[in-house]
């Protein structure tokens, strides 16, 4: 099987890439349980890149929540980037817009922690 998303750690951040070009059903639950696991270790600063991701269903978004909530609650910081147009619409539609720290690329996202 074939990796549906990359973890890479850095000094104050750990970023999350996801490369499948779907964040629906089929790979939200492992994508649920990796955060849930990099939170535990006791990372509380995640940036998840979402560059690569062209379409997110609801499953996705709840991900993404969870993601911000674990981050919000061990008082680190959650910063979403990349979003193509499908995704940015969802998150505006929901209104998750006024609730996450969004950013256009990884360079800016990063620039949250330095």
């Amino acid at each position: 099987m074939e990796n549906k998303f990359e973890v890479i750690k850095k000094e104050k951040y750990t970023i999350i890439q996801v490369l499948a070009k779907k964040l629906d059903t089929s790979i939200a639950p492992s994508f649920k349980s990796e955060l849930v696991m990099i939170a535990g270790n006791g990372e509380n600063n995640m940036i998840i890149d979402l560059s690569k991701t062209e379409y997110c269903d609801s499953s996705g978004l709840s991900s993404i929540l969870i993601a911000n909530r674990l981050c919000k609650n061990a008082k680190g910081k959650f910063v979403l980037s990349g979003l193509q147009n499908a995704v940015e619409r969802l998150i505006t539609i929901s209104q998750l817009d006024s609730v996450l720290t969004i950013e256009d690329n990884l360079e800016k996202a990063e620039k949250k922690f330095n």
